[in-house]
């Protein structure tokens, strides 16, 4: 009962103000917020989660408050975006809150204190040294021409290699000048060839294989659903992210904060993502893994991305409208949905 109040508090002030007051309180009081969360155990890309429960790119960018939302109970968090270089992203305000729709808006623009920065607070970190599963997610930076991406997304794979459980390659942020143009056909397999080559090297250099998984965007055709699903195959990533925010706006027409620009995320894009994802998921046909994301609101939002095919599955807004008290719903659901499964 306690959140509802803390919340009422955060949504009184901006929405950018009061992320950084709310990260900063997870790291003092998460011991306190945290419930029990039923184990899971489930193994993805090779790696062994404690359960299925993740946290999505975005809340915390520069890794920050790792070890506080690890109290939390995840199975699993994901750092970023990060770029080689800091960036301060779009101008302010650039969040808004939709709470009549659970939605959130951002135009953050990948705002981010750069590479070298999330290493030194990675490697401060406890989680990691404990074997806590962390995924640290990637882009480019505005500056960047976009027939240069490649170069900014092949910096960042091989700085955070060695300190990432898997790495996040996100072309699908709607708040970068024509980073979606990445996610299409000659474009799409010139990336990923030149990650995938890159991968490899990194995995003889340091003795060890880092997974790669590609965040997609909700936007998709079937068509385009399909070139992916191809490409990823093709290219042997080994897991797909679906999905990011949309730029649609179906289900907060006429609702304060909703004409602004940006990515839409929370409860309106879950039946848009879950959509995507069952139509990649039937187009993979079980070749490589998917983390399904986008409109968690409770434990049977996450059940049925994994009955749509997720393997894992991760929430942001959910978390902001729902609280630390989301994390043990969701494990508790999928434990009972996986054991199912398993039966």
């Amino acid at each position: 009962m306690l959140y509802p109040l803390i919340r009422k508090f955060f949504f009184s002030l901006d929405a950018e103000t009061a992320h950084g007051i709310g990260m900063l309180g997870v790291d003092r009081v998460a011991c306190l917020m945290a419930k029990p969360v039923a184990p899971c155990p489930v193994e993805v890309m090779g790696l062994k989660f404690p359960n299925p429960v993740g946290l999505a790119a975005g809340l915390d960018k520069n890794g920050d408050h790792i070890d506080g939302l690890a109290r939390l109970g995840f199975g699993f968090l994901e750092i970023g975006t990060i770029t080689p270089r800091p960036q301060d992203g779009n101008p302010k305000p650039r969040l808004f809150r939709i709470p009549e729709a659970q939605g959130i808006i951002n135009r953050m623009g990948f705002n981010n204190a750069g590479v070298d920065q999330l290493l030194r607070n990675v490697r401060a970190a406890e989680f990691p040294k404990k074997g806590g599963i962390l995924g640290i997610n990637i882009g480019k930076n505005a500056t960047t021409p976009i027939d240069k991406a490649a170069d900014d997304y092949l910096i960042c794979l091989d700085k955070v290699y060695n300190d990432a459980s898997y790495v996040t390659v996100n072309i699908s942020s709607p708040n970068t000048k024509n980073l979606r143009e990445l996610q299409k056909d000659e474009a799409l397999d010139d990336l990923l060839a030149q990650l995938k080559a890159k991968q490899l090297q990194l995995a003889e250099q340091h003795g060890k294989y880092v997974p790669l998984a590609l965040k997609i965007a909700p936007d998709l055709d079937d068509q385009q659903i399909t070139a992916i699903a191809d490409a990823l195959r093709r290219h042997r990533f080994d897991a797909v992210i679906a999905t990011n925010t949309t730029l649609s706006r179906e289900g907060v027409e006429g609702l304060p904060n909703a004409a602004e620009t940006g990515g839409l995320s929370g409860k309106p894009v879950f039946a848009k993502s879950t959509a995507v994802q069952k139509k990649l998921a039937i187009a993979l046909a079980g070749e490589l893994p998917i983390i399904g994301v986008g409109g968690i609101m409770g434990g049977e939002d996450a059940a049925e991305k994994i009955r749509a095919g997720a393997s894992l599955v991760q929430f942001y807004s959910g978390f902001i409208y729902r609280g630390p008290d989301l994390v043990a719903e969701v494990a508790e659901t999928l434990a009972h949905v996986l054991r199912k499964k398993t039966v």
